[in-house]
């Protein structure tokens, strides 16, 4: 018999480990794809200390020196000479963020931000900018501002909330907050979850954590204020089953109606928490239950390093997540601090003059459908 070539089960053979490696490499593909529209279109969240920002520092002839050095390197670069000596140096940092709450603004004209803002939009031209204030926060006179800056053409406001004083000053066992958090919902068609609250807070270094940990009365008390809540039952001896509630069905337990609630909402708490170093210690962290409930997710992590400094180094600056659908939603090892100095080349001197903080950002993940239909 004449050997004419291979059998058919030899073909078959080689056509299946074609068609395998076909599917690998379009598999592979595929995810490499996803990863870079998560990089292209996640969105950016952001918090920044920029300490004491006012009008001085938005005319400051030291941060404007700093813009131009900026705006040099990375037009020698680009072999591009133009640049602009009207923007803040600010908004090379802060258009990086689709939304960045923005601490110790204290301005009481309220211009430093307008301008900041103006400067932001002539900045960042295939963006618009809005911004939304709280008040004037402090228990003397020394006040501050929290302010949110985002990109109106990605996220809306839907609520705003200023979390209150206590109606009795003057207690140290009520009045917990220096400045009260400022919180607000957005909604986010352009990213997998929908809603998001934030909740703003920059801490007293001196009651860092038991503001901390007064923050989780805050998340409760929006969760109820905004109906994200869901009831699952009524417990009879609420002492007996607070264990079983927080830990085994990891529930927490209302205990002023003996129930065994869940928040079923995007939370994510950030700012200048003071929260380490000196300001906190290994037994205080038991008693923050932000730290022991594990439903809340610390995306910023104790050996980071949020400080302008070179002699310190801590982890003052903190992103905290609760909701599973947003746990899900943040790009892995997306959660870091921005080190503008090492970014942009400046001394540290340079820095200090923008703040003594780096910002602390996020990104979360892009709705695919979303962008698609939005390209069509």
């Amino acid at each position: 018999m004449r050997h004419t070539g291979p059998g058919i089960a030899g073909r078959c053979s080689k056509w299946r480990a074609v068609m395998v490696h076909t599917v690998r490499t379009a598999s592979l593909l595929c995810a490499v794809g996803l990863c870079a529209l998560n990089a292209a279109f996640s969105m950016k969240i952001c918090a920044f200390n920029i300490q004491s920002f006012g009008e001085s520092k938005a005319s400051n002839k030291k941060v404007m020196g700093i813009l131009l050095k900026v705006h040099v390197i990375s037009a020698m670069s680009s072999q591009n000479w133009t640049v602009d000596f009207g923007l803040t140096f600010l908004c090379k940092i802060l258009s990086r963020c689709d939304l960045c709450l923005i601490q110790e603004v204290r301005d009481s004209k309220g211009r430093a931000i307008q301008a900041l803002v103006k400067d932001l939009n002539r900045f960042d031209k295939s963006n618009t900018y809005s911004y939304i204030e709280s008040e004037r926060l402090g228990r003397k006179t020394y006040k501050e501002q929290y302010v949110y800056v985002y990109r109106n053409n990605v996220l809306k406001v839907k609520e705003q909330y200023q979390y209150p004083k206590p109606e009795v000053q003057g207690t140290n066992d009520t009045d917990v907050f220096s400045r009260e958090p400022f919180i607000v919902r957005f909604h986010s068609p352009t990213t997998l979850m929908k809603d998001l609250i934030l909740i703003g807070q920059h801490t007293s270094p001196k009651s860092a954590m038991k503001e901390m940990d007064e923050l989780y009365i805050v998340f409760r008390e929006i969760c109820r204020k905004w109906k994200t809540e869901v009831l699952f039952w009524k417990i009879p001896n609420p002492t007996r089953y607070t264990t079983s509630c927080l830990v085994s069905l990891r529930h927490t337990l209302d205990e002023e109606t003996g129930t065994c609630v869940v928040c079923n909402q995007n939370v994510m708490i950030l700012g200048d928490l003071n929260a380490a170093c000196g300001y906190v210690t290994v037994k205080g962290w038991r008693a923050v239950r932000l730290r022991s409930d594990r439903k809340f997710r610390w995306l910023i992590g104790d050996e980071q390093d949020t400080t302008v400094r070179e002699k310190t180094r801590c982890a003052y600056d903190r992103i905290i997540v609760h909701g599973r659908e947003i746990i899900a939603t943040v790009v892995p090892g997306s959660a870091q601090p921005f080190n503008f100095k090492e970014t942009f080349h400046l001394t540290e001197d340079e820095a200090l003059a923008v703040s003594d903080h780096f910002p602390v950002e996020v990104d979360l993940k892009p709705n695919h459908r979303y962008l698609l239909r939005s390209e069509l």
